[in-house]
């Protein structure tokens, strides 16, 4: 396989700027006073001559630009070319044209994260902060001081994500992510007209918390603004929000503990049935793989299940019955109520 590809940067003039600094204050991910150790990778030196070009970007573009950029694409596509070949071992990757390089180093780095990169959907954030005159979205710029370091801004003035603060807001910032809303809108008209059920899984809370944008590099916590593209990039779930654009045309059930959610679809069950099929090396990886699931310090409180069911599923049948019929009774809801083993 080959890949040729072309391209050319005119001269950039730096877009007036009227912004404000913005530390902000999520403990992992801030990018204020610590010492300028950024990496200047490919993503970097993109976003420094976008910004030059347009202006201070959107978290929520930051996020897209580095989980989605086309050198990811261009990697899931060579891994589909090699899958549909017979995923040959002696796949070659060639970049023909002038360069270092750069744009294959970027493809090989998406080979080692295929796996976060087909099973994730990249849903991007806005992060909103509350001001003495008011909301002002929070933007990504250029730092003046180090001209390879991105820096947190405040918008100087309204910005469309701001229409998605509620007025009793008591939070003074708030994470707003107008896609998932937009999914979650035309999930639930999908499962009303047509039946069907939505489960969504994700760390999440109930509209409480306020700073968990971060980035993690070998599972380990990452500044989000350090290295771009070398980090994914992640924000827990609104779950309360997820449940107002739902707008009542279906129900919703959670968020529920995984621990909780596992053990009422019959986890202990089914550890009991597999460890007494199994040789010692196996138990060991069983119990192992049980515990991480099911530790309250490990993903059992941190992941959540929440779900979305036409309203008919929680209380019956949806068409009238005859009066010598009897009321139906309602099953409970695989991993939100114990189901009763027969």
């Amino acid at each position: 396989m080959s890949l040729l590809l072309g391209a050319g940067l005119g001269p950039l003039c730096a877009a007036a700027r009227a912004v404000l600094p913005c530390l902000w204050r999520g403990k992992y991910f801030s990018s204020g006073g610590e010492p300028a150790q950024n990496q200047v990778t490919p993503m970097l030196r993109h976003l420094i001559y976008k910004i030059k070009a347009t202006g201070p970007i959107t978290v929520a573009e930051y996020m897209k630009e580095v989980l989605t950029n086309p050198a990811k694409l261009l990697g899931i596509l060579f891994i589909s070319e090699w899958m549909a070949t017979g995923k040959n071992a002696a796949f070659q990757l060639v970049e023909l044209g002038p360069g270092r390089g750069t744009l294959t180093g970027d493809i090989l780095r998406v080979f080692s994260q295929l796996g976060s990169v087909l099973k994730n959907c990249d849903i991007s954030i806005h992060l909103v902060e509350k001001t003495p005159q008011g909301w002002r979205e929070v933007l990504i710029d250029i730092d003046p001081q180090v001209s390879d370091k991105l820096r947190f801004v405040l918008a100087p003035g309204v910005t469309p994500a701001e229409v998605f603060i509620q007025r009793d807001e008591m939070r003074d910032h708030v994470e707003v992510c107008p896609e998932a809303g937009v999914i979650i809108q035309e999930l639930s008209q999908r499962i009303a007209l047509a039946g069907g059920a939505a489960l969504i899984a994700d760390y999440g809370h109930e509209g409480t918390k306020t700073d968990t944008f971060r980035g993690f590099c070998g599972h380990k916590l990452h500044d989000v603004l350090t290295a771009p593209g070398t980090a994914d990039l992640t924000a827990d779930v609104d779950f309360s929000y997820l449940r107002r654009m739902a707008g009542g045309q279906v129900a919703s059930l959670g968020p529920i503990k995984q621990q909780m959610f596992l053990k009422n679809m019959g986890i202990d069950v089914r550890l009991k049935v597999l460890l007494d099929k199994s040789d010692e090396p196996a138990r060991q990886q069983l119990l192992h793989g049980y515990d991480m699931l099911m530790n309250p310090q490990k993903m059992g409180e941190r992941f959540n299940f929440f779900a979305l069911l036409p309203h008919q599923r929680l209380h019956g049948r949806s068409h009238p019955m005859d009066a010598c019929q009897s009321k139906p009774s309602v099953s409970p809801v695989a991993g939100f109520g114990e189901l009763t083993w027969r």
